[in-house]
């Protein structure tokens, strides 16, 4: 099973309903409203599994309409859903596993973890964001500047 195949499992189990939908318009890939979920037709399946992660993070995190990004309750909200999105597929826990799986480049582990790069550079970068140049997890330590690094602490 695909990691969007696992999502999908998921929002079924949360009574969330995923279409794939013919969107008209390019500048709309995906919604979120009412526990249903519509993602543009003809996306690779990486590509899907990461926008249903975001729109999970929606229904899991996120209250009312936030269409109006320039009010800054729905850029936090927004925030909230991709930080839920990028824990999910991610995580440091993926940044170790790619380590692990000797990962050298972000096309490696974005393709280990089934993601897409500017998804993992969009979590790379919240990460950093986050916890600064460094965070320590399960004995390793992993530098977000001045590049991504995992190292194992003895």
């Amino acid at each position: 099973m695909n990691s969007y195949e696992s999502l999908l499992e998921e929002a079924c189990r949360d009574g969330v309903e995923v279409y794939d939908y013919p969107f008209t318009s390019e500048r709309i890939r995906d919604l979120y409203c009412d526990r249903a979920i519509a993602i543009r037709q003809g996306m690779t399946t990486v590509e899907k599994s990461c926008v249903l992660a975001e729109e999970l993070g929606h229904h899991h995190t996120t209250a009312g309409q936030i269409i109006d990004l320039d009010s800054v309750e729905n850029r936090k909200q927004e925030r909230m859903a991709r930080l839920w999105a990028y824990n999910k597929r991610i995580g440091l826990s993926g940044i170790i596993q790619g380590y692990r799986k000797r990962c050298r480049n972000l096309h490696e582990l974005a393709e280990c973890l089934e993601v897409s790069e500017d998804f993992l550079k969009e979590a790379l970068e919240c990460y950093r964001e986050k916890y600064g140049c460094y965070t320590e997890l399960d004995g390793y330590l992993i530098m977000f500047e001045p590049y991504l690094a995992v190292i194992e602490k003895i």
